[in-house]
C-alpha cells in the first residue's frame, strides 16, 4: 500500500463555495477514487479547490472499480489510515456506518442536502444522518446506434424487452465490420459483470435468496438469465468480451464497435460527448428491459460517493474537499468548462429542473426517471429478505458476488457451460451463507 503524507500543523481554512466553518491548515489529504470519466474530471478540477483552499493540498489514489474496492475495504476494516477520503458505493456505505467505520457529514446550509434526491440521500443515510455525499448517482439504461438501427430496419421501443433486444442485436451486428450487435459487462466482480447480471436477473423474475437465504440460482429464472446472456454475447458481442467491464464496453461504443450497450445512465454524457466519442450524435436510449411478463426493470441504483473514514486524521479539510466536490457549485464549474452535458448526473433536484442542463442533455429525462423507478426495497418480484437493486446488501455479498462473477465470467469465456456455472454457484454460495449463520 501506498503511504499517507499527512502533515498537520493547525490553524483552519474556510471553504469558500460551500460554507462550512473550518478546515485544518496545511495537511495532504489522500483521497482514493476509481478511474471513471467524472472522477477524472474532478482531478482535473482540483487546481480550483487548492486555490479556495490554499492550506489543503490533494493527493490522489486513482483506481481501477475491483482494485479500489479491494484496497479500501482492506484499509477501512484494519483501520489502517491509509486513505483520507473514499470513494465507495451505495453497497458500502450503511454497512460501514453501522460499523462505526465513516464519519458522519455535516456539510452546512449552504450545501443544501434537501436538494439531494431523495432516494440516493436514503441509499446514503443511517439513521437520517447522511454518510457519504453522492458524487454521482445512476440507474440503467439502453443506448443504442440509432443510425445502425434505422439502416437495419430496426425501432428499439422506448420500453424494451428482452427479445426486442435480442432481435435488434441480430439485426446490427456485422462482425466483418467490427460491429457488434451488443455489449454488456462481462468482466468477474460484484460490481462489474454481477452488478450488470443481477440487474438482468431480477428483470427475468429471478432472486439470489429466498425469505429463509437459500440459494436460488437452481431457478428457472436464473437459467433463463445466463442462458440469454451468455447465447447474445456469444453471437452478437465483441470478442475477449469476459475482460470488459465499464470502461472497456465504454470505448468500444466510443469507437463506433457497439450497436447496443446496456449499462449505467452516467455514460449517456461520454457517449454523446463529440470530442471522445465517434458517434456522439448517433445516440438513442431506452429504459432497461424486462423479460416479458415481468413487471421488473432492473432496479438498479447506484452512487459513487465520497466518505470520510474514522481512521482520518484530517477529517475536518476531508469535509471541506466533500463539500465542494459534490455542491451545485462544482456542477457549475463543470458546466462552465465543458458544458452542462458534462455535470455529474442523478445527484440534485435542481439539476434535472434546470433548463439548460435539459437543452444539453437528450438523456436527462431518461436518467432521472430510470433513477426514480428503481425500488431496492423489493429488487425482486418474489419475495425477498434483503435490500438492494444490483447487488444484495449484506456484508457477505461482496466476497460471494465475485466468486459467483468468476463463474459466471468463465461460463462467458467458453471454460463451462451455463449449467456448469450456475450449479457451482448454488454450491458455493450456499456453503459460504451456511458458513456464515444465513442458513440454519
Amino acid at each position: 500500500m501506498t503511504t499517507t503524507l499527512r502533515a498537520l500543523l493547525g490553524a483552519t481554512a474556510l471553504c469558500a463555495t460551500a460554507g462550512i466553518a473550518a478546515a485544518q491548515d496545511n495537511v495532504t489529504l489522500t483521497i482514493a477514487t476509481v478511474n471513471n470519466g467524472d472522477m477524472i474530471r474532478m482531478q482535473g478540477l482540483t487546481d480550483e479547490f487548492t486555490a479556495a483552499n490554499p492550506g489543503i493540498q490533494v493527493q490522489w489514489v486513482t483506481l481501477e472499480e475491483n482494485i479500489l474496492r479491494e484496497r479500501v475495504t482492506t484499509d477501512i476494516a484494519t483501520q489502517g489510515g491509509q486513505y483520507d477520503v473514499l470513494t465507495i458505493g451505495t453497497y458500502e456505505v450503511p454497512i460501514w456506518a453501522k460499523q462505526g467505520w465513516l464519519v458522519p457529514l455535516e456539510l452546512g446550509d449552504a450545501y443544501d442536502v434537501d436538494d439531494l434526491i431523495p432516494a440516493v440521500r436514503d441509499a446514503l443515510s443511517v439513521d437520517g444522518k447522511l454518510y457519504a455525499a453522492p458524487f454521482y448517482a445512476e440507474s440503467a439504461m439502453v443506448m443504442y446506434r440509432t443510425d445502425l438501427a434505422e439502416a437495419a430496419g430496426v425501432t428499439i421501443p422506448e420500453a424494451p424487452t428482452w427479445a426486442d433486444i435480442r432481435d435488434a442485436a441480430a439485426k446490427m451486428t456485422d462482425k466483418s465490420k467490427e460491429q457488434y450487435g451488443i455489449c454488456l459487462r462481462g468482466k468477474p466482480g460484484w460490481g462489474e459483470n454481477i452488478g450488470f447480471i443481477t440487474a438482468m436477473a431480477n428483470s427475468y423474475g429471478a432472486r439470489w435468496f429466498d425469505t429463509d437465504w437459500k440459494p436460488q440460482f437452481d431457478s428457472e429464472e436464473w437459467k433463463a438469465t445466463l442462458t440469454d446472456y451468455l447465447a447474445m454475447m456469444n453471437e452478437y458481442g465483441p470478442p475477449g468480451a469476459s475482460s470488459n467491464g465499464f470502461n472497456e464496453n465504454l470505448s468500444l461504443f466510443q469507437q463506433g464497435k457497439c450497436a447496443i450497450w446496456i449499462d449505467a445512465t452516467v455514460a449517456a454524457s461520454f457517449v454523446t460527448d463529440p470530442n471522445t466519442s465517434t458517434v456522439a450524435d448517433s445516440v438513442g436510449f431506452a429504459q432497461f428491459p424486462n423479460r416479458e411478463g415481468v413487471d421488473n426493470r432492473g432496479n438498479w441504483l447506484w452512487a459513487w460517493s465520497l466518505a470520510i473514514p474514522t481512521s482520518s486524521d484530517a477529517q475536518e479539510a476531508a469535509q471541506t474537499f466533500i463539500a465542494w466536490a459534490t455542491s451545485k457549485e462544482y456542477s457549475e464549474l463543470v458546466a462552465e468548462r465543458e458544458g452542462w452535458r458534462a455535470v455529474p448526473p442523478g445527484t440534485r433536484t435542481s439539476l434535472y429542473e434546470n433548463p439548460d442542463y435539459q437543452a444539453e442533455a437528450p438523456f436527462a429525462a431518461m436518467t432521472i426517471d430510470s433513477i426514480n423507478a428503481a425500488n431496492t426495497q423489493k429488487a425482486s418480484v418474489q419475495d425477498v429478505p434483503y435490500t438492494g437493486g444490483q447487488f444484495v446488501a449484506i456484508p457477505e455479498f461482496q466476497g460471494i458476488g465475485t466468486a459467483v462473477g468468476q463463474q459466471f465470467s468463465a461460463a462467458l469465456a467458453g471454460q463451462m457451460s451455463a449449467e456448469d456455472a450456475l450449479a457451482a454457484a448454488q454450491s458455493n454460495t450456499t456453503r459460504e451463507m451456511t458458513r456464515a449463520g444465513y442458513i440454519k
